[in-house]
């Protein structure tokens, strides 16, 4: 038994094309001639076994399938000759034509010939058939049973000939496996980033929880306030982790009511006066009092601009401003936050609204723009970044609202 592949294995019995599978008997040499498939055939049978040489990539499996499509074919046109040949009886009853014997016997002779005629049509047809149908779908069974052991890498050749709806379903399963190798290596890298983020505030809570039991802190203000400060920080990114699934998986509960978008600004801008000012960052707001009314989640909206504000607070130098600016555009309304730090990397730019995608200096967790344009786009909304803005420094996210 080969072992350089891990699949070989697979609980389920299944093996790559070429190698010996788990479940092949010892007493069996490998590899199997016809005989040796049909002798453990039948022995896996009476055991009941669902795997083995009746598996979806086995020879024998093939060849039994394509000889069904072949038969199927074949019976097919046995009936139609059939149809035939009392259709022609019938018309020919109904014209008068078999009131002889001689036209009788004519008639009997030219059924005869319909009958044999049909019946090679359909053989050739059925041949012709079978291969350009069992072919690619015996394909398709084979990865389908490679993408069931959890080979999402698998592709079946899509053929230029051959029926539409078949290309079709092979370019569907396709683009499936594509998606699930994708959905895959995201999900192995999300669950690496988790464990990243994770992993610093535990190890800090769980350090100075030892050093509180074993005496080297007391037990005071001064060493607790850290640790709740680090469960707070735990608590957000759960938090984070679970508005941007349920987003993701557009199962955000939205709760829209007619809002003023000028005096929601107001308030986030307001909010952020006292840190600005002991940052010596200038935040203003640029919303004039006339815009429309948008029916959208004033709590979730005023969590998005919140966030925007708080990154550009967190990157705009002593002396720089963050601007919240707001006006109508073709029936939406564009709310843009924009601040004069040293604004975004070329090469993180395509990808800032990804999942924990931040910067080598970020002391954040990733999550905030993802969030913010999972928000947007639940409210039907846009949201992009631009980086440097039109004076060459800073960065300005601009979301897209539509109008009530």
């Amino acid at each position: 038994m080969t072992s350089g592949d891990a699949r070989d294995q697979d609980p389920r019995g299944w093996a790559p094309r070429g190698s010996r599978p788990p479940w092949w008997p010892d007493d069996e040499a490998w590899p199997p001639d016809r005989g040796a498939w049909r002798r453990v055939a039948w022995a896996n049978r009476r055991r009941g076994g669902p795997y083995g040489p009746l598996g979806p990539w086995s020879p024998d499996r093939r060849h039994r399938f394509g000889r069904q499509i072949g038969c199927f074919v074949v019976a097919l046109a046995l009936v139609f000759g059939s149809i035939g040949i009392v259709l022609v009886w019938l018309i020919a009853s109904l014209l008068g034509l078999v009131t002889s014997a001689a036209g009788s016997d004519s008639l009997v002779q030219t059924a005869a010939f319909v009958l044999v005629l049909f019946v090679v049509v359909g053989i050739a047809a059925a041949f012709r058939f079978a291969q350009r149908i069992s072919t690619p779908l015996t394909e398709l069974v084979d990865a389908a049973g490679r993408v069931e052991a959890g080979d999402y890498g698998v592709r079946v050749q899509e053929r230029r000939r051959g029926p539409t709806e078949l290309r079709g379903l092979t370019r569907a399963f396709n683009t499936m496996t594509a998606r699930l190798e994708t959905d895959e290596a995201q999900r192995r890298t999300l669950l690496a980033e988790i464990s990243h983020e994770l992993r610093n505030p535990i190890a800090v809570v769980q350090g100075n929880i030892e050093a509180l039991i074993d005496g080297v802190y007391p037990a005071d203000q001064a060493h607790l306030e850290p640790l709740l400060e680090e469960t707070r920080v735990l608590s957000r990114l759960v938090e984070d982790l679970r508005t941007l699934s349920l987003a993701e998986a557009g199962t955000l509960t939205l709760h829209p009511e007619p809002t003023d978008v000028d005096v929601l600004a107001g308030d986030v801008v307001e909010a952020f006066q006292l840190a600005g000012s002991k940052a010596g960052v200038t935040v203003a707001a640029d919303v004039p009092d006339d815009l429309p009314i948008l029916d959208v989640d004033p709590i979730r909206i005023r969590e998005v601009l919140t966030n925007l504000v708080d990154n550009a607070l967190r990157y705009t130098p002593a002396g720089g401003t963050v601007t919240v600016a707001g006006r109508p555009a073709a029936g939406r309304v564009e709310l843009t936050v924009t601040d004069t730090g040293p604004g975004i990397e070329p090469e993180l730019l395509p990808t800032v609204f990804d999942r924990f995608a931040k910067s080598a200096d970020s002391h954040g967790s990733g999550l905030g723009l993802a969030i913010a344009r999972a928000i947007v786009e639940a409210h039907r909304g846009t949201i992009a970044a631009e980086s440097p803005v039109a004076d060459g420094r800073g960065t300005s996210i601009r979301l897209s609202l539509p109008g009530a």
